[in-house]
């Protein structure tokens, strides 16, 4: 349960950062609103998975998931360069997340 935990502490990141970018567009407090439910959401979830899950796997797997979603969510939703090597650089991200898991 606690792996459910961490994943879903890596959403509310992911959805946190991309809330921050809308609100660094638009300056609407409902993006602002929503950046601070998604980060308690987040450190909640990470405050429960590493109840069980070792400090430096679970925030590196956290960390990894929030940078690399966030980068694909902010590529997609606010037209950031989509260059092969970002996207490579994300992949070895995310094996690296996946990685960590099996190891762990």
């Amino acid at each position: 349960m606690d792996w459910i935990f961490l994943i879903l502490a890596g959403c509310g990141e992911m959805s946190g950062v991309t809330s921050l970018g809308f609100y660094s567009a638009t300056k609407k407090k409902l993006a602002l609103v929503s950046m601070i439910i998604s980060f308690i959401f987040s450190f909640s979830f990470l405050y429960l998975s590493l109840q069980t899950i070792p400090m430096s796997i679970g925030y590196s797997i956290w960390t990894g998931i929030g940078a690399a979603g966030g980068s694909l969510m902010n590529m997609w939703l606010f037209n950031e360069s989509k260059s092969f090597k970002r996207f490579f650089f994300i992949f070895l991200i995310i094996i690296s997340v996946i990685g960590l898991k099996f190891v762990s």
